[in-house]
């Protein structure tokens, strides 16, 4: 009968405090419906599925020093987390502009922080690269902050579609906005052995370069189609079998995690970004502007020190961080993801 009343389904039972599927975790998913099961996630030092824990929120507030009816810059919006945190300090004046490149998760960052009152008169948020601050900046006027945090969101890397982790089978594409470019499985039917080996070494340090480069290129001329995310690592792992039985795991999972961030940077050109964003930087800070940037592996690290010591020698900008700022040994324990995170500062002079 059409009248008949629809037989109720009920919801699939929670496998665990903590399942291992993506899927499976809507607890984690809706944080504002199960706060006690997010807070469990978090106190045994993990990052509940579909958020992102802010790193070093502390010490970038210290440093940047915003004050109500000042113009800032979240370069990377990301989850929000730090985007939160300088808005409260605006106090609901002056304005704070904020930039990602990803489509998928900045709609529900924007809506999200909408939810909690930051609408369009305190923020303004826009789908580009940090490396068009000059564009941003046509519209603000001069900077009176800025932040960029450049590692990748724990969204991103816990969403097995978008293909960032290994941990879990996904389809090798590690773009950051997958409708530009092409995926890094595309990448690697196109890359020669030497090319695939200085990728690797200059994008991640890694060690045994020249083995997983011979191995990949090797299985790609004998048909193989590396299309997913534990294709990949199956590669590596074959490829590193000569090391010592009690090291190997150990040693292969720092690969796989080094091989991903490698591929990660070429297929999204961050260097290339991250350079055009730190020459662009000076003309976009006001008289006394301050920047932090948040860099989470040596080479952006090098490419960030770099940059900001040629302007203080120049004069451009008046003060510097000596050293870079490393998050509390208490972080490191509560979230394992800050623990290769370095800051540094700059103020322009």
């Amino acid at each position: 009968m059409d009248n008949q009343e629809q037989k109720h389904q009920r919801r699939p039972r929670y496998k665990g405090t903590h399942p291992k599927a993506f899927k499976d975790k809507y607890k984690e998913l809706q944080p504002e419906l199960y706060a006690d099961a997010v807070a469990k996630v978090i106190q045994k030092g993990n990052t509940p599925a579909g958020m992102h824990r802010s790193i070093c929120v502390k010490e970038i507030l210290e440093f940047l020093q915003i004050t109500p009816g000042q113009t800032g810059l979240d370069a990377t919006l990301g989850y929000g987390g730090h985007t939160l945190e300088m808005l409260k300090c605006l106090d609901s004046k002056g304005h704070l502009y904020a930039t990602d490149v990803d489509p998928i998760e900045l709609p529900r960052t924007k809506e999200r922080l909408e939810r909690l009152g930051y609408g369009p008169d305190i923020l303004t948020v826009r789908q580009t690269n940090f490396s068009n601050i000059d564009q941003i900046t046509s519209e603000s006027g001069p900077l009176d902050f800025i932040l960029a945090d450049l590692g990748v969101s724990s969204m991103q890397i816990d969403n097995p579609e978008r293909g960032f982790s290994f941990k879990t089978e996904g389809p090798l594409d590690l773009r950051l906005n997958p409708s530009k470019g092409i995926s890094a499985a595309d990448r690697l039917k196109t890359i020669s052995q030497d090319e695939l080996r200085g990728m690797l070494l200059e994008n991640a340090d890694e060690p045994y370069s020249t083995e997983i480069a011979r191995a990949i290129i090797s299985a790609i001329k004998k048909g193989a189609d590396i299309a997913t995310t534990t294709q990949l690592q199956q590669i590596i792992k074959d490829a590193l079998k000569f090391l010592a039985e009690k090291d190997r795991n150990d040693e292969v999972k720092k690969s796989c995690q080094r091989c991903f961030q490698a591929l990660r940077i070429d297929v999204n050109n961050e260097f290339e970004a991250l350079y055009e964003f730190l020459e662009k930087l000076p003309a976009a800070m006001a008289e006394g502007g301050r920047v932090a940037i948040l860099t989470f592996h040596s080479g952006e690290d090098r490419l960030v020190k770099k940059s900001f010591q040629r302007f203080y020698r120049e004069g451009i900008y008046r003060e510097i961080a000596p050293e870079a700022i490393r998050p509390s040994a208490a972080e490191c324990n509560s979230n394992s993801r800050a623990r290769c995170a370095k800051l540094r500062w700059a103020i322009k002079a």
